[in-house]
């Protein structure tokens, strides 16, 4: 039996330019390849006419092609998800449908699958790539806060190998980042430079907010180190205040303010009692962000549901 490679595209309102990505990019590399592929495109609920379009293009009559389309918009990290959940290939390769992932690193992907490696993540080529200030922030974030080997640059545009594909599949977080839950499989990674395009059209849909919003669930999900971080600084808040009201209380009211400083109580109290505030809030917010994911994964909802009417191949079974 001939092995089969899977490429999981997950897709979010991408009317503009999913036709030429798919008939005009990526089929006809994939089609000079020696393996058997299998397509999986997962519609994240798109608003517009995506999955009209989806419908008339012509790869689908040229290779084995699997279209998920989930109810509603979940996210590009639970498409994802639902992609490689569906993949039946001895190999899956993530790569977006915007067009900024060149497809034509897909075969050096594989031959470094052929040559043993397990996971070959792409990275983007800094000499070439100018990053955007919001990436450069969550890589900082990361690289401080949370995990501390993430590779800068690293994409989700990577090949994994059907033993961590079925890995991944045992995880069961909602507020998950894909390159994360693969990393923390912990098998070794080979690392592929590329060169990042431009969009083929459409507007980019990590907007800042949700950039931002991403940073926290990854550091949330990966790392206990800002509550850590919290609580040592909460201990040395309260050593200093204590250091401090004490030298207040002893210069200003026992030795008869010897040093002429005229210190008011009243000021040096709310001081004191303001920045304490604002800290024990802060506190209470990073907490509040880890309860909210504990909340999120104690209601036990299915990580997505798909729209089978619109579907296709969903149902056959893995090789």
């Amino acid at each position: 039996m001939n092995r089969v490679v899977s490429v999981v595209v997950p897709v979010f309102n991408e009317e503009a330019g999913i036709v030429d990505f798919l008939d005009e990019q990526l089929l006809p590399v994939v089609r000079g390849l020696k393996y058997e592929i299998e397509v999986v495109l997962v519609n994240d609920g798109s608003s517009d006419k995506t999955l009209e379009k989806i419908n008339g293009c012509k790869l689908k009559n040229k290779i084995d092609f699997k279209l998920i389309s989930l109810a509603r918009n979940f996210g590009k990290e639970i498409a994802l998800t639902a992609g490689v959940n569906h993949a039946s290939g001895d190999a899956v390769v993530m790569i977006d449908a915007d067009g900024q992932h060149p497809v034509e690193m897909i075969p050096r992907m594989i031959e470094k699958w052929e040559d043993g490696a397990q996971i070959v993540t792409a990275v983007r080529d800094e000499n070439t790539t100018k990053h955007k200030l919001g990436s450069k922030f969550y890589y900082a974030m990361m690289r401080t806060f949370g995990n501390k080997d993430v590779v800068v640059g690293a994409m989700d545009f990577r090949l994994i190998d059907r033993g961590v594909a079925d890995e991944f599949n045992k995880f069961t977080e909602r507020n998950r980042l894909t390159r994360g839950l693969v990393d923390w499989i912990g098998i070794p990674q080979t690392y592929i430079k590329v060169k990042t395009k431009d969009r083929t059209s459409g507007k980019p849909t990590y907007s800042t907010k949700k950039l931002a919003a991403l940073t926290m669930d990854s550091l949330a999900s990966s790392s206990r180190t800002p509550l850590i971080i919290f609580g040592y600084i909460g201990m040395f808040i309260t050593i200093i205040s204590l250091i401090l009201g004490s030298f207040i209380l002893i210069q200003q009211y026992i030795l008869g303010d010897p040093l002429k400083l005229d210190w008011s109580g009243a000021v040096a109290m709310s001081v004191f009692v303001s920045f304490l505030v604002g800290l024990v809030l802060i506190s209470q917010a990073i907490t509040a962000l880890y309860i909210s994911q504990i909340h999120t994964e104690a209601k036990g909802r299915p990580l997505y549901i798909i729209n089978k009417r619109q579907s296709m191949g969903i149902d056959k079974k893995k090789k």
